[in-house]
């Protein structure tokens, strides 16, 4: 026994090596590093409690896994990716070995599963040394997207947003910026001229009767301008809708830029779960990342639960002026996944419905062929919603104009 060494701590250290020459910081290290390309958040902190864990339970412990996974995960979506991963990890000493030395091997390992979700595929996945390989240049980048082939376009426009891995989820909302979204427009108040309307434009006719000599050639019509319905979009931030409320926030700030409209749209945007947030000075912002950034910081629920009855109470008492008369269309992105009181919701709902034009749900549990929306607070979606629409694709994102269009003429 070491000078000045007690019992307990030499059992410790036969069991799990000396620090000096042990490999379980470097293993954990490894570890956190594969889970952070899945995209599950560890930071140096939870790393520092993840071995403190694992020297209260020991490595031949059976509570090895479970104690890793209470300090390092704090989302109920990352929990099966955590546990992929650590079978993948810590049960296959090849797999292990090639995230550690981060080198490009000559073969994949054969004791990994057939089949696994892409997140965890890709944290497995080889990766270069990022100490000897060069940035990427600005023209690579164009090659690879002038690469990419139909049938892999094709492929991410269907496929699911919660199934791509992180890479392909970049890409495609990238791509879902530029997906238009024409507004449907209504007649306003304010005229312009025109080559039809209703009255004559007096003061236009003097303007070319004076430049033709005092003679009255034509008289030009005031017609009525057309602008873009009034827009409030209420996104659900819940746990079961992260990765669909990013996505889409990032399509509708783009799509509803005035560079893209033509005119200025009025939007007012909040986000839900078991508040309210108004993300609406967020919007006002030109760039969509710029935009992305201040809204993760005011969304102080974000990947939590939903109670959007309570929410919705909240834009009444506070926000009621936000709808504009009859002519707002309300675009409420949700799974229908509440836990907040069914007659609340069914109350609020009811309110929001009478003071808005159109109330659409977009809805991407609406990806599986045999959806009912059986849940408590998805029934009560259902019955108040003027109309329902798939949002889980880029495909369906592309086909939301003619999806808006059809549900106003009802």
């Amino acid at each position: 026994m070491p000078e000045g060494s007690t019992v307990a701590e030499v059992k410790t250290i036969s069991q799990l090596g000396d620090a000096r020459t042990g490999k379980l910081a470097d293993n954990l290290s490894g570890f956190g590093r594969s889970l952070r390309r899945a995209g599950v958040r560890v930071d140096a902190a939870r790393m520092a409690l993840a071995q403190q864990a694992v020297m209260l339970v020991g490595l031949q412990s059976e509570d090895f896994c479970a104690a890793l996974e209470a300090v390092l995960v704090s989302r109920e979506q990352d929990r099966l990716v955590f546990r992929e991963l650590f079978d993948a990890y810590f049960r296959n000493p090849n797999v292990a070995q090639k995230l550690l030395a981060q080198m490009l091997p000559s073969a994949e390992s054969k004791a990994e599963p057939a089949k696994r979700r892409p997140r965890v595929s890709e944290a497995l996945a080889p990766v270069r040394a990022a100490s000897n390989a060069p940035p990427p240049r600005e023209d690579e980048k164009i090659d690879f997207d002038a690469a990419m082939t139909a049938s892999d376009l094709q492929r991410l426009r269907q496929a699911d947003f919660n199934q791509l891995s992180a890479s392909e989820y970049l890409l495609v909302e990238r791509l879902a910026r530029e997906v238009p979204l024409p507004l449907p427009r209504y007649a306003a108040r304010r005229t312009r001229p025109g080559v039809r309307g209703s009255r004559p434009h007096w003061p236009g006719a003097m303007h070319h009767a004076a430049r033709n000599g005092g003679e009255v050639l034509r008289i030009p019509l005031l017609q009525r301008r057309k602008q873009p319905l009034p827009l409030l979009v209420l996104v659900d931030v819940s746990g079961s809708m992260e990765r669909y409320a990013r996505l889409l926030l990032a399509f509708l700030h783009a799509a509803t830029a005035p560079r893209h409209t033509g005119d200025a749209v009025r939007r007012d945007v909040f986000a839900f779960g078991t508040g309210l947030t108004d993300l609406t000075p967020a919007f006002r912002l030109a760039d969509t990342d710029a935009m992305l950034q201040v809204a993760s910081h005011s969304i102080n629920d974000f990947a939590g639960g939903t109670r959007m009855g309570d929410s919705l109470a909240q834009l009444r008492l506070q926000h009621a002026r936000r709808l504009v008369g009859r002519r707002t269309l309300v675009l409420l992105i949700s799974d229908g996944l509440d836990t907040g009181t069914p007659e609340v919701l069914a109350q609020e709902l009811g309110w929001l419905r009478r003071h808005c034009g159109r109330l659409l749900w977009l809805n991407p549990l609406l990806r599986f062929e045999g959806y009912a929306p059986t849940a408590r607070g998805a029934s009560e979606l259902h019955r108040q919603a003027h109309g329902t629409v798939a949002v889980h694709n880029l495909s369906r994102l592309q086909d939301l104009a003619a999806s808006l269009a059809a549900v106003l003429r009802q």
